[in-house]
């Protein structure tokens, strides 16, 4: 008994396979195992809540596995088993009832410290499993590893040789024998359903080796495709390939040829990642015994704000008021709504209306499924997609700009054919060369066309006094949202940023009026509570401290709330929340307005960068996180900011998670986000208190 103890146990449920290892007290490597499962039915028997491992589904198939493992190397028992860590795609919520783990860590961790254990010197890996592909890259300035994984497209794993050997009827371990390493040709390296439609159709009429060589190159491209930017910068690198589809030399072969990397297959290479958690279990293990570990929760204040409730109130009447004594202005996110409130009008954001239905998914399937059949699929932001398959009011007028979102404005302008007042759509030309006199004078001549077209529209002139008064009551209000800026900024976390995320105030309708400024001296006055309760708990420097770009998943917080709740890394402050614009000028408010506009930072993408790049150190931020809705095809988050966003932040050594999705349309949301969160917390962790767990005591 006292020898089991001292062992520890790392166990990889993956999608084909299941893998563990057993590390010995001495830190050898005991005893391995990879095995491919097949699906199980659990239709078959009715569970009886005492689990026998009988295997009839995938919980129990797990458990008897891993009994049979242990069992081998005379251990009859898990308790007999020192630490247990898992990891793995297919850990679901009660994988525990079945194997009684201490820990769980992500695949990207596991594979790191797998890795690291074989390899101390190691600092770039590929590790290509049964359901999708991982990079990881050290950063020395940052002293962390970064990673990426593949998106939802099997081209790069390795499933997609498994259907190419059974289309072929190669056995799967035979595929690299027979590959002629010599051939030209080429499959689709874009889609795996793609791919295999080549090899198919082409079968019986080119060679078996031509054909696995194809397959096998168009592999290794996807993979690069996938994951291989973080290494783009540094070719002749030595690479650890590890996962089950390193067994296939082939692939190994073409990776080192399109990389120009040495490619390196290590021992335990199927199994790495069963070993990265063996080797964490023992870490896990040395410290709770030592009783160095401190994983308390980071708290908050309890009470809800009386600024919740204005929000609520403001918006109910907004969105949903049938007031026809006003007229209805449709507004994007970006025209200013200080002039809209000024002229008396019903002002309704599209964008925002769109997200409030984005948590009732009977509501957003009907809507893009309207959609659709108009002919707007996947390709078309979802928030514009549910506004084409949506029931709207009809529009007095119609406001757009044409930056940053030339689809909205499009989709506007369909909107304003289907509505019968293509005339009443007025689109805002708005230039991103920075703050030009050029770029302010387009602006504030198009604000003052605008204005001109609604007085026409409603048969009513604006008075310029409201004007000013909505440009006096904006200034209140920025500066309200400067001081609740700074204070979130200089203190312990004092709101959950899955909850403060929603305010987007930045993308507010209530620019201009009496209600903002109330709601945002209310919010001040909490923050000011909640920080004196903080501080009473804990210091600004006892967590870590997140900064959110761009919007989130609106129809679930389940990705915010994991990575605050169970991660315990808080998101501090959101961009969406962030007022850098000077005071507006009462006495010429076009140009005032057209100076707001072009300082919010997101007409302007090396603006918007900079603004991150002050907060950082501002907000004593360690990491940042992005939401490239629409899998970087939004304006907003596209490949081109995210490349420039990525570059700034390696050269002030702050980290980026960028997570792939989509704010509305949850039928695309990729199934690794909980992965790439979980590594990116645990590699924060490993890099400030030198273990993945998080803070430890003296």
């Amino acid at each position: 008994m006292a020898e089991t103890r001292k062992r520890y146990l790392g166990i990889d449920i993956g999608s084909t396979t299941f893998k563990a290892v057993l590390l010995g007290e001495d830190g050898k490597v005991e005893r391995t195992v990879y095995k491919r499962t097949q699906p199980v039915d659990s239709g078959k028997v009715a569970c009886t809540g005492h689990c026998s491992g009988c295997g009839a589904c995938g919980g129990g198939a797990s458990k008897r596995l891993a009994l049979e493992f242990l069992k081998v190397a005379g251990i009859t028992s898990f308790k007999d088993v020192a630490a247990i860590v898992v990891t793995g795609s297919q850990i679901v919520e009660d994988t525990r009832k079945f194997i009684p783990f201490d820990f769980q860590v992500s695949e990207v961790t596991a594979h790191v410290a797998g890795a690291k254990f074989l390899h101390p010197d190691v600092d770039a890996i590929i590790d290509c499993g049964g359901q999708d592909s991982k990079c990881m890259v050290y950063n020395p300035t940052m002293k962390l590893w970064t990673s990426m994984m593949s998106g939802v497209c099997a081209a790069g794993t390795g499933s997609f040789l498994d259907s190419v050997a059974a289309k072929l009827g190669v056995k799967i371990e035979d595929v690299a024998e027979k590959v002629n390493y010599d051939s030209d040709t080429e499959f689709s390296s874009v889609c795996a359903v793609l791919s295999a439609t080549s090899i198919n159709k082409f079968k019986n009429r080119v060679p078996i080796g031509d054909l696995l060589a194809g397959a096998c190159k168009a592999q290794a491209r996807t993979i690069l495709n996938s994951v291989g930017q973080l290494l783009l910068n540094a070719p002749g690198r030595k690479i650890l390939f590890q996962g089950g589809v390193a067994f296939n030399s082939a692939v190994a072969f073409f990776l080192k040829k399109l990389t120009g990397s040495e490619i390196v297959i290590p021992q335990y290479h199927e199994v790495m990642g069963a070993l990265g958690a063996a080797v964490i279990a023992r870490q896990l293990h040395d410290l709770r015994d030592a009783g160095k570990l401190d994983l308390a929760k980071v708290e908050y204040e309890p009470t809800r704000g009386k600024s919740v409730l204005l929000r609520i109130k403001s918006t109910k009447r907004d969105f949903f008021s049938t007031d026809k004594s006003k007229p209805l202005v449709w507004r994007n996110l970006f025209f200013p709504t200080e002039i809209l409130n000024a002229m008396d009008c019903r002002v309704r954001t599209l964008e925002t209306y769109a997200a409030l239905f984005g948590r009732k998914a009977d509501k957003v399937k009907e809507a893009l499924g309207k959609a659709a059949q108009k002919g707007f699929d996947g390709q078309t932001c979802s928030f514009l997609r549910m506004l084409e398959g949506m029931e709207l009011e009809k529009p007095d007028y119609i406001v757009s700009t044409m930056q940053p979102c030339q689809q909205a404005e499009r989709v506007f302008a369909d909107l304003a054919r289907e509505y019968k007042i293509p005339d009443r759509l007025y689109s805002l030309q708005t230039p991103i060369n920075g703050q030009s006199r050029a770029a302010i004078e387009t602006i504030a001549d198009g604000l003052a066309e605008s204005v001109s077209l609604m007085e026409k529209a409603f048969g009513r002139k604006l008075d310029q006094g409201r004007l000013e008064e909505a440009c006096v009551l904006s200034n209140e209000a920025a500066e309200l949202a400067r001081q609740c800026t700074h204070l979130r900024f200089t203190s312990p976390p004092l709101v959950r940023g899955s909850e403060a995320i929603y305010n987007a105030i930045v993308f507010s309708q209530l620019w201009g009026t009496q209600d903002l400024v109330d709601i945002q001296t209310a919010y001040r006055d909490e923050l000011i509570q909640k920080k004196l309760w903080a501080e009473k708990r804990y210091s600004i420097d006892d967590t870590h401290r997140l900064l959110w770009l761009h919007l989130p998943p609106f129809y679930d917080t389940k990705h915010l709330t994991f990575l605050e709740t169970t991660c315990n890394a808080p998101i501090v402050f959101e961009e969406t929340n962030f007022v850098g614009w000077e005071p507006l000028d009462p006495k010429d408010p076009y140009r005032s307005l057209a100076r707001k506009l072009l300082q919010s930072g997101f007409l302007d993408p090396a603006q918007r960068v900079e603004y991150v790049k002050k907060a950082i150190p501002e907000g004593k931020f360690n990491g940042v996180v992005l939401y490239t809705h629409g899998f970087g095809r939004c304006s907003l988050a596209d490949r081109a900011f995210s490349k420039l966003l990525r570059e700034t932040l390696d050269s002030v050594g702050c980290p980026l998670l960028a997570l792939e999705g989509d704010c509305m349309d949850a039928s695309i949301d990729p199934c690794s986000t909980v992965t790439k969160i979980s590594s990116f917390v645990e590699a924060l962790n490993l890099s400030r208190y030198g273990n993945i767990f998080g803070k430890t005591t003296p």
